[in-house]
């Protein structure tokens, strides 16, 4: 794969339970299992999911007139499954998006659908790999040595 295709993040544990997530620009973000104000890995996916979905369609909407409301809901069941394991079903991403009134406002509403069609048929890598069932390999690193 070329450099401009890979995609990368490093999770670090902090303590039990709890981890620091870096991409390669220098953000970070905690993440743990929900006992705390941090979000669950579950919750980082959702998140996943609408932010992608919002980015295209800002993009796209917010040439013609800049929002005077965007919100993002994005909502799912988690069950345990003793035949194919715990995964979310009944995924659903809830747009509330306002803009002005006027031409360059009208124009806007009327760019939304095809933008929430063309972020979820096509744009969003998210959603997408999320529907397509893209494998996971786990795979265990060399054992690190204390120095």
């Amino acid at each position: 794969m070329s450099d401009d295709t890979f995609r990368s993040v490093e999770i670090e544990r902090t303590s039990v339970g709890n981890y620091r997530a870096r991409n390669v620009r220098g953000g970070s973000l905690s993440m743990g299992t929900g006992e705390d104000t941090s979000f669950t890995p579950v919750e980082l996916l959702l998140a996943a999911i609408g932010g992608c979905t919002a980015v295209d369609v800002d993009h796209i909407t917010s040439r013609r007139a800049e929002p005077t409301q965007f919100s993002v809901n994005v909502t799912g069941d988690k069950i345990r499954d003793e035949a194919e394991g715990n995964r979310m079903q009944n995924l659903r991403v809830e747009f509330t998006v306002t803009f002005p009134v006027g031409a360059d406002g009208d124009r806007a509403r009327e760019a939304l659908p095809r933008s929430l069609r063309q972020s979820h048929e096509r744009l969003c890598t998210v959603s997408r790999t999320v529907e397509l069932g893209t494998a996971v390999s786990i795979v265990e690193a060399a054992e690190a040595t204390e120095a």
